[in-house]
């Protein structure tokens, strides 16, 4: 195994200015502003809008967008996220038909879905998640189906539902190291996590599965490596690694900020240990590169 690279402490003051490699251009094009008037119209919420995503431009002018399901108030109150915080209105049934109604006005070839956690009702968030696909499949049948879910509490019946209308990738994020959960997953659980990760391959051994991690919260290169040990045993196909960046003051600081180097040197570690695709680098998120990440695992389902 390679030597871990030197890690350099750096001392974040306040306003203190982001390296050049985490200046992402500001969005614009035909494309963004086509998909941001679409989803307005439709009553639709995007999770880059919503989480304030880096890469919202690239993604948009791409024609690629991931849909957030089951309003825009999570029911959990995770230290690093900025999506709104709440109790959430109820369930909209009509939601998929709107969601598979974009895809196919846009024409997307590979369609993202994630939603915000539903603790008041996690089948019920389930059952949105199957429609959706089930939607999508038939207004865009040629348009790939990538599911990024809450953990349901756990739920097996929740996790089959959304398997049983075959996403062609399953997604659900790890997001940091076990020593740090209780501070940056509220209402999670690192097992709990493995476990739904390990359960995608029991349930659907040729669903591609996908998880995600941030760094830059306090963890240490030995504890990610841990982490990505744990992923690459429950079969984890796609792995994410991506810089954490504060939503406001009132979110997570961030600990550091990891160099390109550093990033490349995970993707690395992480190709060892079987992973078929890794993104790593300070502006990758879950949805980054997503249709070439689910090129890459298509054998999976061969």
């Amino acid at each position: 195994m390679a030597s871990t690279p030197e890690l350099v402490q750096i001392d974040l003051a306040p306003r203190m200015p982001k390296p050049a490699w985490l200046k992402a251009r500001a969005p614009m094009g035909d494309n963004y502003h086509e998909l941001k008037k679409l989803a307005r119209g439709l009553g639709l919420h995007t999770v880059c809008e919503s989480a304030q995503c880096p890469n919202i431009g690239e993604c948009w002018n791409h024609r690629t967008a991931t849909f957030m399901l089951l309003g825009d108030i999570c029911t959990r109150r995770c230290g690093f996220c900025a999506v709104p915080k709440g109790s959430p209105g109820p369930l909209d049934w009509d939601e998929p038909r709107r969601v598979a109604e974009a895809v196919a006005e846009l024409g997307l070839r590979h369609t993202v879905v994630t939603s915000v956690n539903r603790d008041d009702d996690n089948l019920g968030a389930a059952r949105i998640f199957a429609a959706t696909i089930a939607e999508i499949r038939r207004s865009t049948p040629g348009c790939r189906v990538e599911v990024l879910i809450p953990d349901f509490q756990g739920d097996e019946e929740a996790l089959r539902i959304v398997l049983d209308a075959h996403p062609d990738v399953l997604n659900h994020n790890t997001e940091t190291v076990p020593r740090l959960y209780r501070a940056v997953r509220s209402g999670a659980r690192y097992g709990r996590t493995l476990r739904l990760l390990e359960n995608v391959k029991r349930f659907s051994p040729g669903t591609a599965s996908k998880s995600g991690v941030m760094v830059g919260l306090g963890e240490t290169v030995a504890e990610l490596l841990e982490v990505f040990g744990d992923l690459a045993a429950r079969g984890v196909d796609i792995l994410t690694v991506g810089q954490y960046l504060r939503p406001s003051r009132d979110h997570l600081p961030i600990a550091r900020f990891y160099t390109p180097e550093e990033f490349s040197y995970l993707k690395q570690e992480a190709l060892r240990l079987g992973f078929r695709h890794v993104e790593s680098g300070p502006l990758v998120r879950s949805s980054y590169h997503a249709h070439e990440q689910a090129d890459a695992t298509a054998a999976v389902r061969a």
